[in-house]
């Protein structure tokens, strides 16, 4: 029994064209952002934060995937019979995920800085959110029929069918019908392979989180050691054209290999406890007067924290205390005994004042 491919991944409401794989793209998004915040928030983060940081990194990261597609692929588009138009069109599939995570990353960080929010620390609660919207993100190539391997005879072959444009017959694989359902090949589902060991990586992510406590990014370089091992064998099975090649050998391939073992480095040779995630609530350091409506760090606190400031705080009072009551008068052979008051002063003196109010 093979799996069927969807027989389209474009409906039109209209003169609206609803897309399998941007819907996909902003699934992953959205569970991205919702793990994240509950991470973040846990680790003692500021509620809504997420949102502030997925402003940035999210149209950063769609611009610096579709860059490194491009820059794998540029001889579908700027190549002999080229579309250079068509380089646009990301609803149309092609994502690099090294482009989206670091200029992703460059964006996250630019809101994490603005904010005072160490960058290592909200790494480390996105990184399973990611990774599954990366998971999510490949249910738009099996609707797009496409990133598949070789063909197969195995029992969960994916099948590949024809589809054409429905007005004129021509053959349109992303935004035809598949007429007739007879598959023309059956092929390893690369996506699928892809999409499991993406909710692996999460799970061990998330559970490595919780037994070791990890910090400074190591959640982090855990989830990118664990998807580049998995991406580095899956990539060898792919057939689909990757025009960039090193010696025979896929560019994904290489920079794979290379970032697990960064990452791999990184994750054992970092030290250090989990970052403070409260950061600047107002935005702006020099503002002591803060700003309506947002999370500020003693909101956070716990019980602990404030009893210990409110121990911190009747401790300073006793001091003050004591100062007006002892510290401050006189002391010596030329002092008065205590309790004892010079005639002239107390009568100079009104009760009500005498220590302040």
């Amino acid at each position: 029994m093979t799996i069927p491919s969807p027989p389209q991944g474009v409906w039109n409401l209209g003169p609206v064209p609803l897309r399998a794989y941007a819907l996909c793209i902003i699934a992953g998004i959205v569970v991205a952002v919702w793990m994240t915040e509950r991470r973040f928030v846990a680790r003692g983060g500021a509620p809504g934060f997420v949102i502030d940081v997925a402003v940035w990194a999210v149209p950063f990261g769609l611009i610096g995937g579709r860059l490194y597609h491009l820059a794998t692929d540029w001889r579908t588009y700027f190549g002999p019979g080229g579309d250079p138009v068509a380089a646009l069109y990301v609803w149309n599939g092609g994502l690099g995920i090294w482009g989206a995570i670091a200029l992703g990353g460059v964006g996250a960080w630019i809101a994490c800085r603005r904010r005072g929010v160490p960058l290592t620390g909200f790494a480390d609660a996105a990184a399973p959110g990611i990774v599954l919207a990366q998971a999510i993100g490949r249910l738009g190539n099996y609707f797009n029929q496409e990133l598949y391997g070789a063909p197969t005879t195995l029992p969960w072959g994916l099948e590949i069918y024809r589809r054409v444009d429905p007005a004129t017959g021509v053959v349109d694989n992303l935004g035809g019908v598949a007429l007739d359902r007879t598959p023309i090949e059956v092929v390893q589902p690369t996506f699928l392979y892809e999409l499991v060991w993406n909710v692996l990586v999460a799970l061990l992510v998330i559970w490595a989180d919780r037994r070791f406590s990890l910090a400074r990014g190591r959640a982090f370089a855990l989830y990118v050691a664990g998807y580049t091992l998995g991406r580095f064998f899956i990539e060898m099975l792919r057939t689909d054209p990757a025009l960039t090649r090193v010696e025979g050998v896929r560019v994904n391939v290489i920079v794979s290999g290379v970032l697990c073992v960064g990452a791999l480095l990184y994750l054992f040779l970092a030290r250090g406890p989990r970052e403070d995630l409260a950061g600047d609530p107002t935005g702006s350091p020099d503002d002591d007067a803060g700003t309506p409506g947002l999370v500020t760090p003693r909101d956070d606190e716990n019980d602990d924290a404030r009893a210990a400031r409110a121990s911190r705080v009747a401790a300073s009072d006793r001091d003050d205390t004591e100062t007006h009551h002892g510290a401050a008068e006189p002391s010596g052979v030329d002092a008065e005994p205590e309790g004892v008051q010079p005639e002239e002063e107390a009568s100079a003196t009104p009760p009500s004042s005498a220590h302040g109010s």
